[in-house]
C-alpha cells in the first residue's frame, strides 16, 4: 500500500529515513528534470539533484507546513541552480542578440507518427524553441519551465521562486512575450 504524501512528508519531519527514501524516490525525477532543462547538461543536473535532497534533508525541521511540501522542494532546487548559473559567470544574451548560444537546452517535443520531414521540421523547430528559453534571464526562465514545461500551478511556481503570484504571472507574461518576439523573427 503506498503511502499519502502528507503521512510521507509527517514521517520524514519526524526523522523516518523510510518516509525520506520514498519522497527521494518520488520526486528526484522532477527535480533532475527542472535542473536539466535551466542548465543542460547531465553531471550538472545530478549535482543539483542530489545536493537538493542533502538540502532538504539538512532543512527539514524548517519543512512544518505539509501542505507546501513540493513548493519547499523545488525551492530549494531552484535556489541551487540560479547558484550554479552564477557561478558559470554566464551572461544574458537579450533578445535583440542574433549570436548562436553555446549550450542550448535539450527540449523533447513529443512527435507523432510522421514523416522525415516533419521530424526535421520538429528537431529544427525544438532547437530553436531550447535556444529561445536558454536566452531567458535565469529567473523568467525558471518560471517558465516550471510552469510551462513541467505543469507546475501558479501557487507552486511562487512558493518554489520564493515570490508572490503577481510576480510569477508577470515573469510568465514577459518570458513568453520575448519567446514569441525572438521565435516570431526565426520563423519568417
Amino acid at each position: 500500500m503506498t503511502k499519502d504524501i502528507k503521512d510521507l512528508v509527517k514521517g520524514f519531519i519526524n526523522g523516518d529515513q523510510e518516509a525520506f527514501a520514498e519522497l527521494v524516490r518520488r520526486y528526484k525525477r522532477k527535480v533532475y528534470s527542472l535542473a536539466f532543462r535551466m542548465l543542460g547538461n547531465h553531471a550538472d543536473a545530478d549535482e543539483v539533484t542530489q545536493e537538493t535532497f542533502v538540502r532538504l534533508y539538512e532543512q527539514r525541521e524548517n519543512l512544518r507546513t505539509v501542505g507546501y511540501f513540493t513548493g519547499f522542494l523545488l525551492r530549494i532546487a531552484t535556489n541551487y541552480t540560479i547558484d550554479l548559473l552564477r557561478k558559470r559567470n554566464r551572461h544574458h544574451l537579450s533578445l535583440d542578440d542574433e549570436t548562436e548560444m553555446t549550450l542550448p537546452l535539450q527540449l523533447e517535443l513529443s512527435m507523432g507518427a510522421a514523416g522525415p520531414d516533419k521530424e526535421i521540421e520538429d528537431d529544427e523547430l525544438g532547437v530553436m524553441i531550447a535556444q529561445a528559453i536558454d536566452r531567458l534571464p535565469p529567473k523568467q526562465r525558471m518560471t517558465l519551465i516550471l510552469h510551462d514545461v513541467e505543469g507546475f500551478d501558479k501557487t507552486e511556481v511562487a512558493i518554489a521562486m520564493g515570490c508572490p503570484e503577481a510576480t510569477v504571472r508577470s515573469n510568465l507574461h514577459v518570458a513568453r512575450a520575448k519567446m514569441r518576439k525572438w521565435l516570431g523573427k526565426k520563423l519568417k
